[in-house]
């Protein structure tokens, strides 16, 4: 296997999955995941070239009257009143969107090339993958080289800080079939999955500017994904998120009173109370929190103390991949349309790790954030007035309630 800046492959991965870099014809950094035993011998190799005509991808551009203009490069621009950093970057109102009613383009490119379509813009060079990340064409944030990433000002006024939004945004594909439902794939496969999120989380934590890496995936059109295929994504903030944030506050402050670790105490107490767990295994642990927010929430957190993705140990890795197949098929499930069926459940599925440089990581622990804006088989919870105006939460359901559903769909133990 390849040798690479921070990423150490475990047993596992040693023996059953390989990983090869290239570069995209633009210059963005790909990699191929395999866990094809042809694959991951030798015996077969992928295709490194990139056969699309793309220019550099910090090229000048042309603007709406078609003169020559700098890279429209995103910046970010500091709320006066929350202290929060607010990425722009217009570039993405170009994207391609193949899923939904607002659909601007045909094909798919996520999914493997295929010689002879109409559409040949697909960002994958080879016709056949298991998993593959690269970096995003039309990135929230990204560091262009030769710009200043200093502060400046709107109009000049101190009030109004801003600066270029110097991240870095990664797509993951976790399967080559695009009609595909993550909740479908094998283990196998999610083992495949965690390991390119422990891969890029060591890698990506080497980076200059890098402070928080949040590996991330968005299902459903209700959700607003524009790409109907099985895939996740990977900001890379060169700040500390809001949430993040609030969540060090809370657990240094807890750290400072109790000397305790805030998560690794929820969980436990979690576990004491019993009802609100709704799946265990030897290494983590899934839970409706006691203040859930939404109308489907669960939170999966490991047994062991972990800061982050990439300091899983080969049976964490696995009973992780194992319990996220669960946690997806019961969520699918969750919902009775009346046929019982089930249904294609719309999700977000966050990972919240510790940040790379702030001093206040050690008191935090991995966790993995999953909810769904679905509060029935067909309707949907909208962030209104006091959600969005005030971020104060007003839920339709409890916490008891959700984990009750969850128990009805499955044991609490499940298999490693």
């Amino acid at each position: 296997m390849t040798e690479f800046a921070a990423y150490e492959p475990g047993a596992y991965a040693k023996e059953h999955i390989r990983i090869t870099p290239t570069t995209l014809a633009d210059g963005r950094d790909f990699f191929y995941l395999d866990d094809d035993p042809e694959y991951v011998s030798g015996a077969k190799t992928r295709e490194l070239k990139d056969p699309r005509h793309l220019a550099y991808r910090f090229a000048n551009q042309l603007n709406a009257a078609g003169e020559e203009v700098p890279y429209a490069a995103p910046e970010m621009r500091r709320d006066p009143l929350t202290g929060d950093w607010i990425p722009m970057a217009t570039a993405r109102m170009n994207r391609p969107i193949t899923a939904g009613p607002g659909a601007t383009a045909k094909g798919n490119p996520l999914a493997a090339r295929k010689p002879g379509d109409p559409y040949q813009d697909g960002e994958v060079p080879d016709t056949d993958y298991n998993v593959v990340v690269f970096e995003n064409r039309f990135p929230s944030m990204v560091r262009v080289p030769g710009r200043s990433e200093d502060i400046t000002y709107v109009d000049g006024n101190p009030l109004w800080e801003k600066k270029m939004a110097a991240g870095r945004c990664e797509v993951i594909c976790f399967d080559p079939n695009e009609h595909g439902l993550p909740a479908d794939l094998p283990v196998s496969r999610l083992r495949t999955v965690v390991e390119a999120w422990a891969f890029r989380t060591a890698e990506i934590s080497k980076m200059d500017g890098i402070e928080q890496i949040f590996p991330f995936e968005n299902h459903g059109a209700e959700i607003g994904v524009s790409l109907a295929h099985p895939h996740g994504q990977v900001y890379c903030y060169p700040f500390i998120a809001p949430k993040m944030e609030q969540e060090l506050k809370h657990t240094e402050a807890y750290h400072e009173k109790t000397g305790g670790n805030l998560l690794k105490d929820l969980m436990n107490a979690e576990l004491e109370a019993e009802e609100r767990v709704i799946m265990r295994n030897h290494s983590w642990v899934a839970y409706v929190p006691a203040a859930a927010r939404w109308p489907l929430e669960v939170h999966v957190a490991p047994v062991r103390d972990v800061l982050t993705l990439d300091q899983l140990d080969d049976q964490e890795r696995w009973d992780l991949a194992s319990m996220y197949s669960h946690l997806l098929k019961r969520g699918n499930a969750f919902f009775d349309k009346g046929d019982g069926k089930g249904m294609d459940l719309p999700y977000i599925a966050a990972w919240h790790q510790a940040p790379i440089h702030d001093s206040r990581r050690e008191n935090y622990r991995l966790n993995l954030q999953f909810f769904s804006f679905r509060r029935a088989a067909n309707k949907i919870k909208y962030l209104a007035g006091s959600e969005s105006g005030m971020a104060a939460w007003i839920s339709d359901t409890t916490p008891e309630l959700i984990a009750k559903r969850f128990h009805e769909l499955g044991d609490v133990d499940i298999a490693d």
